[in-house]
């Protein structure tokens, strides 16, 4: 473990578990691409699954935590947009879904 720490570059115990969670963020946000590619292909077009909101929207969540926690102020103004965006995505995705049961 202390490698690993000393490899990312964390002080501490804490750091490290901050770094990971970070990290964690940021591979949640990644395959979001790797979803949309796959669904992509499969459809033979440009498509962009409800799943690549969902993960844009859980890895913004990781991703701010992490960003205020490091008290970093554009990394918090650049995932707080992204995160609204996303989930004004979600929403309309839930209300067009709703008004085609209705």
């Amino acid at each position: 473990m202390a490698t690993l720490a000393g490899w990312l570059g964390a002080g501490t115990q804490g750091e490290l578990a901050w770094i990971l969670v970070g990290l964690g963020g940021q591979v949640l946000f990644m395959m979001r691409f790797v979803i949309q590619w796959i669904v992509s292909e499969k459809a033979k077009r440009s498509v962009i699954p409800v799943a690549f909101w969902w993960l844009s929207i859980g890895g913004a969540a990781i991703l701010l935590t992490y960003a205020i926690w490091r008290a970093d102020p554009v990394f918090i103004l650049g995932q707080s947009l992204g995160f609204l965006i996303y989930a004004r995505n979600l929403w309309l995705i839930h209300a067009e879904r709703r008004a085609g049961d209705g």
